[in-house]
């Protein structure tokens, strides 16, 4: 041991004091003053704090973005998956088709069901009940939340709720099957229902086509052709064929009841517009008032007030076309029943043939043709409500080219009849009449029918003056004469 005596302190080396001559260097350095170093530490403070805050900002701004992006690009995707198959919109209180698990609006499937419809309106397979889609539901709920724009418009969600009321369906079962697709895997036609011997139609084709015989590249066997609505082959003069005087198409009266059949004009039902809702899914009848929405929106809101059917609309324009002159000629020089059905058509008769038969989708273009006039003449009868009466005429009526533009179809009315064709030249019988009239006074300047006096050249004082004599007082003029003066006048 050394003399010098060592106390230990602490075991810890963050204890053991520094040497004196470093304790002498340190307390020989000069300290900042306080202002500075409080200077100094404020202004590194202030930076930093700027700093962090427009980091944070930056951050903040990012993560509004970002989500905004995503947000906005999962709506779209989301949105196309949820599409109804029948509207091809984004699905409206859906309901699931079993056992399938197709979906579709609760309204669509309605509307199938009305319209005769026995399966899934997708696939066609066999199909038993139709159960609202709520956890479906659920997700559009979020998607509408995320995306309120792609909500459907408020007239479109009413209509939908008139139609389906949220309660379970039945789809029933067809009354008969659906006919097979003519789709033959060989190369030969299939024959008719009436070619088949002892067939329950009571009638036999009198050329019946034989199995395997005819080749589909040859066209259609003689005396037959192809059904325009389930285009399956049909015999011509079987007393269950029908033929369509518009589209020249022919219908076998077998394959689908109430389809496969051209009714006569007035009894006919009109293709996919059954029901006002219809009107509101056909772009169709948008393009019959110039995409002018304003004005289709009035008249779907009096066709519901008034109750009135699309088939009531469709009768009224028929009567209205065979009252005039031309009758149904200017629609068939319009060619709008040209190409309707997917099938060939027979030749074309006579422009001034008989037309007692239509079709349904000819019977759906006499419908659109004729549905802008026919609310014309109906605005006349005065049921629409006065703030859409009321409003001022547009200059250019129908043939103005901002009737797309929301506030100016809503400012103005564009439902103007068309101007009224020019005054035909008048006849000679016209002029003829026309110069008896005295442009004095108006009347007829009859001339003197009274005979000259004998021996006298002029009348003397006791001659009787001239009168008047009025046509229908001259003994002379016989019942011929009385009426064509008459309708001259």
């Amino acid at each position: 041991m050394s003399d010098l005596e060592f106390t230990p302190t602490d075991a810890s080396p963050t204890s053991v004091e520094p040497p004196p001559s470093r304790l002498q260097q340190t307390t020989l350095k000069r300290r900042a003053s306080a202002s500075f170093t409080d200077g100094l530490e404020d202004s590194l403070s202030r930076k930093r704090m700027k700093e962090e805050h427009e980091d944070s900002a930056v951050s903040e701004q990012a993560r509004d973005i970002v989500p905004s992006v995503i947000d906005s690009a999962l709506a779209d995707q989301l949105a196309q998956e949820l599409q109804c198959g029948c509207c091809s919109e984004l699905v409206y209180r859906p309901v699931l088709v079993s056992p399938c698990q197709h979906f579709f609006c609760g309204s669509c499937c309605v509307l199938w069901i009305r319209n005769g419809g026995s399966n899934c309106p997708h696939c066609r397979g066999p199909s038993t009940s139709v159960t609202p889609f709520r956890a479906l539901q659920s997700v559009l709920d979020v998607l509408l939340r995320v995306a309120p724009h792609k909500t459907r418009s408020e007239r479109e969600r009413q209509q939908a709720d008139d139609v389906y009321t949220g309660t379970s369906l039945r789809i029933p079962s067809p009354r008969e099957a659906s006919p097979e697709p003519d789709t033959n895997p060989s190369d030969f036609v299939r024959p008719c229902p009436n070619c088949l011997q002892g067939n329950p139609y009571g009638w036999r084709c009198p050329v019946p086509i034989v199995e395997n015989a005819w080749l589909l590249e040859d066209g259609t066997p003689p005396g037959h052709a192809l059904c325009g609505n389930c285009e399956n082959v049909l015999a011509l003069p079987s007393p269950l064929t029908t033929k369509c005087d518009f589209c020249q198409v022919s219908f076998c009266g077998i394959g689908v009841q109430g389809r496969c059949i051209a009714s006569p004009i007035l009894s006919q039902h009109l293709h996919n517009l059954s029901d006002v809702a219809d009107l509101i899914q056909t772009s169709a009848v948008y393009e019959c008032f110039n995409s002018n929405t304003v004005e289709v929106e009035i008249m779907l809101d009096y066709l519901t007030a008034q109750r009135i059917t699309p088939r009531h609309i469709y009768r009224e324009i028929v009567t209205h076309i065979q009252a005039q002159p031309q009758g149904f000629l200017p629609l068939i020089q319009l060619d709008l029943f040209v190409d309707v059905h997917a099938v060939p058509a027979g030749p074309e008769p006579e422009s001034d043939a008989p037309r007692s038969r239509i079709c349904r989708q000819c019977a759906s273009e006499v419908f659109l043709y004729g549905l802008r006039d026919w609310f014309l003449r109906e605005r006349q009868k005065g049921f629409l409500e006065e703030s859409v009466l009321s409003r001022k005429d547009c200059v250019d009526g129908a043939e103005c080219s901002r009737q797309r533009d929301l506030a100016h179809a809503q400012e103005f009315n564009h439902m103007i009849p068309d101007a009224l064709p020019a005054q035909a030249p008048e006849t000679q019988e016209d002029a003829a009449v026309e110069d008896l009239v005295d442009m004095t006074d108006g009347t007829p300047a009859i001339p003197d029918v009274s005979p000259p006096l004998s021996g006298s050249s002029t009348p003397d004082e006791t001659a009787v003056p001239s009168v008047p004599v009025a046509f229908n007082d001259s003994p002379a003029m016989d019942a011929t004469a009385v009426h064509d003066t008459a309708n001259d006048d």
